[in-house]
C-alpha cells in the first residue's frame, strides 16, 4: 500500500523529523521500511535514512501498511490530527464519522457497527465506506481497529489495569479477539508488551505533590501529548477564574487543574471520581491522574480530557488563518469541558451576568443538587448535578439559589431533554441539528447555542456574535447592528472562528472578568 497522504510533502516531513519539531507531532507519522516501525516526528531515536522513510497522515494508515508503533516515542500519545472543512459535504461526514469512532463511549455501545454508524449519520453503509476511504485512505474498520489498539497500548504501558480489563475497556468484544488483534498487528501479546523495556526519555519528572509518591491508592496516571505553542498559563487562568468551589480547583502557578466528575455507568448508575491535569510545558505533555472511581471508564475520561484541554488543536493551521488579525494569540486554545450537560447549564447561568456571579450560582447548584464524591482533597467533595436530578428540580428550589425564573425554565427544559435522550451534548454530535434543538428550548438563544457548540461540541467554527465582550474586542459595539458586523468581520477566519473568539477576548483582557453574556436577551 502506498502512502495515501498525497497532501504531505515528504521532504518537508523529513526536515521536521530531523529537527524533532513538536509542532508537527500527530500531523504525520514516519514509517521506516528497514525496521517495520512507525514513529512520531518527536521521536529521539537516530534519524533514519531518507530513502527508508514513508510518511502517513494517520497512525491507521501506517498500521494498514503493515508498520508497528514505536515503543519509545509511543504514537498513542500524539495529539490527534483534526482536519476541518466547511464546504465539502463528504469530507464533513467523514470527519464526523471519525470523531464518533474516536469516542470510546460510542464505539463500545451495544449494537455498534458500521451500519449503525452510517444510520446515525443518515447515509448508507456503502457510502460511509466510500467517503471515509476517500478522505483518510483507510476503511472505517481499520481506523477503529487502530484507535482501539493504541488505546490498549497506552493503558498497558501507563497503568496497572489487568490485561483482560484493558482489552474490554479498549472496545474489544472479547479477550480472545483482543489478544489476536494485538499479536497480529504488533507481533507481541499484551503481557509481553508490559515486559518490554519502556524507554521514555520524555517521561515527566515527579513534581512535588504530584509525582508517583503522591498518587492515591487506586488512581491511575496517563500522559497526553500536545503540539506547541500552547499558552498553558492562559488556559489554566481561564479555568481558575471560573472554578466552582467544592467541584473545581486550579493553580495557575503550578499549572495544575483538579475537579470532580460524574459519568453514567453501564447500569445507568453514576460513577463518580476525580481528575487532575498537570502540565509539563518543557516536554509538551500533560500528566492526567484519574481517581479509582473512574478507572473502569478510563478511555472515556481520556477522550473527554483531550477535548477539555484542547490537546488536539493544530496551531499551524489556526495561525495561518488568524495570525494576521490576532498576531499575539498563537498559543491560545479553546477551553473545553468534561461534561457537555454541565457546560450547557453553566452557559445558561452565565447569561447576562458576570463570570464571578455565574460561578457563585453554579456553586450553589452543586452544593444543593450535586452528588458527594470521595477525593484526596477536602475542598473537592461534590460533583455537578446530573441531568436526571435537575430534570426533577422544581422552580422554588432553583429560585432559592438566586436563579431567576427564565433561567429556571431553561435549565429544567435542558435537563429533561438530556435525561430523556432527546439531546446529546458531546464531541461528534451533529452541530446543525444539535444547535437547532438547543435554540428550540425556552431561554436558549443563538449566543448560548454557539457557546455550547464551541466548548462542548468542540466545533472550531462557532461564533457567538451577540457576545458583548467579543463585539467590543472587534470594535463593532457602537454600530447599528453589532452582531451582524461581527459576523461580517469574522468571515475570513473560517473554519477557526472559535479560536478567533478566544483571541479576541484575550486581546481585550476580557477572558477572565466582565460579562460573558449576549447583547440582547437570550
Amino acid at each position: 500500500m502506498s502512502s495515501p497522504a498525497a497532501a504531505l510533502d515528504a521532504d518537508a516531513c523529513y526536515r521536521a523529523l530531523k529537527a524533532h519539531d513538536a509542532r508537527f507531532d500527530g500531523r504525520f507519522f514516519t514509517a521506516v521500511t528497514s525496521t517495520g516501525i512507525y514513529c512520531r516526528p518527536v521521536c529521539r531515536v537516530r534519524t533514519p535514512r531518507r530513502e527508508n522513510c514513508r510518511f502517513f497522515d494517520l497512525a491507521a494508515q501506517a498500521e494498514a501498511a503493515g508498520f508497528r508503533p514505536c515503543l519509545r516515542c509511543r504514537p498513542e500519545l500524539a495529539p490527534h490530527a483534526l482536519a476541518w472543512s466547511i464546504q465539502d459535504a463528504s469530507a464533513i461526514l467523514a470527519e464526523q464519522a471519525a470523531r464518533l469512532l474516536d469516542d470510546p463511549a460510542t464505539s463500545a455501545a451495544d449494537g455498534f457497527g458500521m451500519p449503525a454508524l452510517a444510520a446515525r449519520l443518515g447515509i448508507s453503509d456503502r457510502h460511509l465506506r466510500r467517503i471515509f476511504e476517500a478522505r483518510f485512505g483507510v476503511s472505517p474498520l481499520q481506523y477503529l481497529q487502530t484507535r482501539r489498539l493504541l488505546t490498549a497500548k497506552q493503558l498497558l504501558t501507563d497503568t496497572d489495569l489487568p490485561v483482560t480489563q484493558v482489552g474490554l475497556l479498549s472496545g474489544f468484544a472479547s479477550v480472545r479477539r483482543f489478544n489476536a488483534a494485538f499479536a497480529q498487528h504488533y507481533h507481541l501479546n499484551p503481557s509481553a508488551l508490559r515486559r518490554q523495556p519502556q524507554r521514555a526519555p520524555d517521561a515527566p519528572a515527579p513534581l512535588a505533590g504530584h509525582g508517583d509518591e503522591a498518587t492515591p491508592s487506586g488512581a491511575v496516571r496517563v500522559r497526553l501529548g500536545y503540539r506547541p505553542p500552547y499558552d498553558v498559563a492562559a488556559l489554566v487562568a481561564f479555568f481558575a477564574a471560573r472554578a466552582v468551589p467544592g467541584m473545581e480547583w486550579a493553580d495557575p502557578a503550578a499549572l495544575c487543574l483538579r475537579r470532580t466528575l460524574a459519568m453514567p455507568g453501564p447500569d445507568g448508575a453514576a460513577r463518580t471520581g476525580w481528575v487532575e491535569a498537570q502540565f509539563d510545558p518543557a516536554r509538551h505533555q500533560i500528566t492526567l491522574r484519574v481517581g479509582d472511581g473512574l478507572r473502569d471508564a478510563l478511555p472515556q475520561v481520556i477522550h473527554r480530557a483531550r477535548a477539555w484541554l484542547d490537546v488536539d488543536a493544530d496551531p499551524l493551521a489556526i495561525e495561518a488563518a488568524l495570525g494576521a488579525a490576532f498576531p499575539a494569540g498563537e498559543g491560545l486554545r479553546v477551553p473545553g469541558c468534561l461534561d457537555g450537560f454541565e457546560l450547557a447549564v453553566r452557559a445558561i447561568l452565565g447569561q447576562q451576568i458576570t463570570v464571578a456571579a455565574a460561578r457563585t450560582l453554579a456553586a450553589r447548584l452543586v452544593a444543593r443538587f450535586g452528588d458527594a464524591v470521595a477525593t484526596p482533597w477536602p475542598d473537592l467533595a461534590r460533583s455537578f448535578p446530573r441531568a436526571a436530578v435537575l430534570a426533577q428540580a422544581d422552580g422554588d428550589a432553583l429560585g432559592q439559589l438566586g436563579i431567576v425564573r427564565q433561567r429556571q425554565g431553561a435549565i429544567t427544559a435542558l435537563a429533561r431533554a438530556v435525561a430523556g435522550g432527546e439531546l446529546s451534548l458531546h464531541i461528534g454530535a451533529p452541530v446543525a441539528s444539535t444547535m437547532a434543538a438547543l435554540r428550540a428550548l425556552p431561554g436558549v438563544g443563538d449566543w448560548t447555542a454557539q457557546y455550547i457548540a464551541m466548548r462542548a461540541l468542540r466545533w472550531p467554527d462557532a461564533f457567538p456574535a451577540g457576545d458583548v465582550a467579543l463585539q467590543q474586542a472587534l470594535g463593532v459595539r457602537g454600530q447599528p447592528k453589532p452582531a451582524h458586523a461581527a459576523e461580517q468581520a469574522a468571515e475570513a477566519w473560517r473554519p477557526w472562528r472559535s479560536y478567533a473568539v478566544v483571541r479576541a477576548w484575550a486581546g481585550a483582557h476580557l477572558a477572565a472578568s466582565g460579562t460573558s453574556a449576549p447583547s440582547t436577551s437570550d
